[in-house]
Parts: structure tokens; C-alpha cells; sequence
């Protein structure tokens, strides 16, 4: 009986949030090795599920670095990486669209496995993102583009009844070439032309750290202006640069709270969104 009322408690306590959230667009950012991890990914998915059953609408963009780099490698091509963004020539194109494809319908058929409705934005054909070439100091890195505009509204109709969009971070531009895009950056992108009510980017540590040696030095919140202190002083480092930058552009576009949680974390999602003290790092403005 005392597990049943404490269950029940737990569900009371997400009431007032569950409120809030309702019919409100949630972006989360999902890839890097934690995507290829058939367990932790179910997990993950079963939270998606179970936020649309509550009423809230989240959206899924997913990247797919590991798989991409591990095709790459099989066919003997090279991988060159310039601040975070691989080098995009035809050849690494093709393998990009082709893995995040395969990503894309994988991850549209277990949402539909567990009960919830799901939808594949997907490259060329299926793409929501109008995209436009980058260049990164003034390096030409190829078939490397960022995200111009997304169908806001066609994204809007499908999470009308609760379908997850699941969108692959490529885009097409005006003249019709595809690009890459980093899937940070779509993923912002997307959150702020969406008007969402958060950003959450799931990643494989427990946040942003003071120290990275120091598991007590989890930062749970901060501003724009610490966040950029951080990466100044060099507290915020590799990996996590892009996710925290990505966090501020979707802070600067109108999304009203950003997040990074540890995915590996079972229920992270629900944690993070449904109690005070969530479980990661959220950065506000």
C-alpha cells in the first residue's frame, strides 16, 4: 500500500508542471553514441511516448555522428572535422543522408512499437529545414549548410494530435542541393521557429560541471551571460561547446528555457521536466 500511495505522490507532483506544459512544444536534440544504444534509446523513446500521452507535444531531432564516422571508415573514406562540423564533400554526403535515413525510420518505427504516433522528416524528399551553405572562419567545409527557415507549420499541424516529429538534421537550399547541418544548430533552429517551450539537449554527462573531475560540481542552473563566461574560461570544453552554444541561440530565438541532461539516466526526460529540482543543467536567460 505505501508504494502505491508514493507512486501516486509522484504523479500529484507533476500535476501543476503537466498543466503548464499542456499542448506546449518541447524540442529535444537526440545522438552521439547514447543514440546507438538499443537500451538507453528505448528508454528514451518511452519518455517521448509518454510526454505526448500527457498532453505535451514533443519534437525529436536526431544526429547520427558515431554510425556516420563508422560507415565512413568501412568504406575507407576520411573523416576531417573543423570546429565540431565534418568536412562535406559528395562522397561523405551520400553516407550522411543514407545513415540518418536508416536513423530516421528506425526511430519512427520503435515510437510507433511502444503506442505513440510518429512521423519521419528525413532528408531530400521529407526535409523541413531550408538550408543554406555555412562557412566557418572563412573555411569552405564543403556540403556543410545551416538551417535558413524550418515548415514551422507543417510541423505544428502533425503535433495537433500528439504526433512526434521526428526530424533528421539535413536541409534542402533554394536551388535545390541538399546539405549536412549540425544537429545543435537544427535543433535550435527548429525550437525557435517552432516557439517551443523548452530545448532539451540529451547528452552522455550530467551536465555542465565546475570542474570536470568533481561529480559534486554540477551546475543545475544558469544565465546566458554565466554560460558564456564558462566557455571563455574554459570550463566548458569540446563536445559540450556546440550544446551550450545551441542552447543560447534557441535562448535568443524566444524558447523560454534550454536544458542538458544525462540521457543515461533512467527517465531522464520525465525527471528533468516533471520536478523542481530536474536532474541536469538548464540555462535561461
Amino acid at each position: 500500500m505505501e508504494e502505491a500511495i508514493r507512486k501516486a505522490d509522484v504523479l500529484i507532483e507533476a500535476l501543476p508542471y503537466i498543466k503548464d506544459f499542456h499542448r506546449k512544444i518541447l524540442v529535444i536534440k537526440y545522438g552521439g553514441s547514447i543514440l546507438g544504444e538499443e537500451k538507453i534509446r528505448s528508454g528514451v523513446l518511452e519518455d517521448i511516448v509518454f510526454l505526448s500521452y500527457m498532453g505535451l507535444c514533443p519534437v525529436l531531432v536526431h544526429g547520427g555522428g558515431p554510425n556516420i564516422s563508422e560507415r565512413m571508415k568501412s568504406e575507407g573514406l576520411k573523416t576531417e572535422f573543423v570546429d565540431g562540423m565534418r568536412v562535406t564533400d559528395d562522397k561523405t554526403l551520400a553516407v550522411v543522408e543514407e545513415e540518418l535515413s536508416k536513423l530516421n525510420a528506425l526511430i519512427v518505427s520503435e515510437i510507433q512499437a511502444i503506442g505513440g504516433r510518429a512521423v519521419g522528416f528525413a532528408a531530400n524528399a521529407k526535409s523541413v529545414i531550408t538550408a543554406r551553405k555555412k562557412l566557418e572562419g572563412g573555411r569552405d567545409l564543403g556540403l556543410v549548410g545551416e538551417a535558413e527557415s524550418i515548415a514551422s507549420e507543417l510541423i505544428k499541424n502533425e503535433t495537433k494530435n500528439y504526433t512526434v516529429c521526428v526530424i533528421s538534421p539535413m536541409g534542402k537550399a533554394k536551388d535545390g542541393k541538399i546539405y549536412n547541418i549540425n544537429a545543435d544548430d537544427a535543433a535550435a533552429k527548429v525550437a525557435a521557429e517552432l516557439g517551443a517551450e523548452k530545448l532539451l539537449v540529451l547528452t552522455n554527462v550530467r551536465g555542465i560541471m565546475r570542474s570536470i573531475d568533481e561529480p559534486g560540481s554540477l551546475i543545475s542552473t544558469l544565465s546566458v551571460q554565466e554560460a558564456r563566461k564558462l566557455i571563455k574560461e574554459g570550463a566548458v570544453q569540446s563536445g559540450m561547446i556546440p550544446k551550450v552554444k545551441s542552447c543560447i541561440s534557441a535562448l535568443d530565438g524566444g524558447v523560454k528555457k534550454t536544458h542538458i541532461i544525462d540521457a543515461r539516466i533512467s527517465h531522464a526526460l520525465l525527471l528533468e521536466i516533471f520536478t523542481k529540482e530536474g536532474i541536469g543543467t538548464e540555462i535561461i536567460r
